[in-house]
C-alpha cells in the first residue's frame, strides 16, 4: 500500500494512534521482528557455550527507548506526530 493510499483509508488521528503503538511495542509487521529471532538464537548460543542454562531471549532483544515515558509524555508525542500530519483535536461538543 502507498503512503497516498494509506492516508485515504485512515484518519490521521489513528495513523497517530498506530505510531504511538509501535514506538512503544516496536515494529508491527512480524517480518521485520529478526530482533526475536536473533534473541532466541543469542540464548541457545550462550547458555550453550556457559554450561548453565541462565539467558533468556529477553536478555538479548534491543531496547526500543531507553526510559519509560509517562502517559502525558506519550500523550504530547502523539499530539506533536497528529498536528505535523495536519490533524487536529476534536471536542466532545464537535464529534456529536
Amino acid at each position: 500500500m502507498t503512503v497516498r493510499e494509506l492516508l485515504a483509508r485512515i484518519t490521521s488521528r489513528e495513523l497517530t494512534e498506530w505510531m504511538a503503538y509501535e514506538r512503544i511495542t516496536g515494529p508491527l509487521d512480524s517480518r521485520l521482528r529478526t530482533d526475536i529471532s536473533a534473541a532466541i538464537i543469542a540464548a541457545t548460543v550462550a547458555n550453550s557455550a556457559s554450561g548453565k542454562a541462565k539467558a533468556k531471549p529477553r536478555d538479548f532483544i534491543p531496547t526500543w527507548f531507553k526510559r519509560k515515558k509517562t502517559p502525558a509524555e506519550l500523550w504530547q508525542e502523539v499530539m506533536k506526530a497528529n498536528a505535523a500530519l495536519g490533524g487536529g483535536v476534536q471536542t466532545s461538543d464537535e464529534r456529536g
